[in-house]
């Protein structure tokens, strides 16, 4: 029988609709009473560690849930199961993949219905989310996050609907498995993954939008002593309109790093277009071209870089590389 630890943060998997139809949190968690043990193979142990909205999680509350998996992998669990808002899952799920040892299944899931809605989705993930991480396949896969009857890896998966429960997809390059049967199936998987321990996380590091006609004045504004880091979504394959130069010059002179992705939803950054604000004379400036990470992804492993304390070319080469 496999040991199973789940751990509840909070979200719309854990919360309610009251009687004006607004989604609520509980005081307690309807999901943790929930006992979901498949074909009695599983024990379930219970850790109801947070009950936060997922705009609520912030990088220090990421690192105790990686706190607390360091702990259950150390007690000898067999997999980790996570419930957590939507809204920035993708986010925890990536930062866990960056600072978890890949030894143990660790699975991140959620909601997109709140339990007492009608089709309510998230008892029915939560019990697939178990059975991924309590498959022997499952192992060697970094951290994986189960939605709607598919498998995804928390480095490329995103939020894509703001209410639809197929909200989870992966772009470019689709989910690495299905969940049928009640067995995972995987098609394909990470060609390699790097984790850096931390034990804390940096601050001042910072996401920017690039807009049509956008000046420097968003990056005059971070231009301070607390700033350690930025990602900015560029245009298209990376590409910045020329009035930000002159402000982004100033914040690589004070050794700043910036990292470089595109905002589009699929394709990776490259140093395509030569002119003024293209992607070549951007890397040539010192910016940090990531392929295959949106923004958001972008930042988590640029201030994991950091509180790894990587610097010049270790954290280039870290950030810059996206299979890792």
């Amino acid at each position: 029988m496999k040991t199973i630890l789940a751990i509840h943060t909070g979200g719309t998997i854990s919360m309610s609709q009251n009687e004006k139809g607004e989604v609520v949190p509980n005081d307690e968690n309807p999901i943790a009473e929930e006992q979901v043990i498949l074909n009695g193979q599983i024990n379930l142990i219970t850790d109801e560690l947070f009950n936060l909205p997922s705009p609520h999680v912030t990088p220090e509350v990421m690192l105790q849930i990686k706190q607390r998996i360091m702990k259950a992998i150390n007690d000898g669990v067999d997999g980790v199961v996570i419930t957590h808002g939507t809204d920035t899952l993708e986010e925890t799920a990536y930062f866990l993949d960056l600072t978890l040892p890949n030894t143990i299944p660790v699975v991140v899931t959620g909601a997109m219905r709140s339990s007492n809605e009608i089709g309510s989705d998230g008892l029915y993930n939560f019990r697939n989310a178990i059975l991924v991480a309590a498959t022997d396949e499952s192992y060697g896969k970094g951290v994986l996050v189960v939605m709607n009857d598919e498998i995804h890896t928390a480095r490329f998966v995103t939020k894509t609907h703001t209410t639809n429960v197929a909200t989870f997809r992966t772009p470019t390059f689709g989910p690495i498995g299905i969940v049928t049967q009640n067995k995972a199936k995987y098609f394909q998987e990470l060609i390699q993954t790097e984790v850096s321990d931390i034990d804390h996380v940096s601050a001042g590091v910072y996401l920017i939008k690039a807009y049509a006609g956008m000046n420097g004045d968003l990056f005059e504004a971070i231009n301070r002593s607390t700033t350690n880091g930025l990602v900015i979504e560029g245009l298209g394959a990376g590409n910045l309109p020329p009035q930000t130069l002159p402000a982004i010059k100033r914040l690589i002179d004070n050794n700043i790093p910036i990292v470089l992705v595109s905002r589009c939803y699929n394709g990776v950054a490259q140093d395509i277009y030569d002119y003024e604000g293209g992607g070549i004379q951007l890397r040539k400036m010192g910016l940090i071209l990531c392929q295959g990470l949106n923004g958001q992804k972008a930042r988590i492993k640029l201030l994991v870089g950091l509180s790894a304390h990587k610097s010049g070319d270790d954290l280039r080469a870290f950030v810059s590389n996206a299979i890792s």
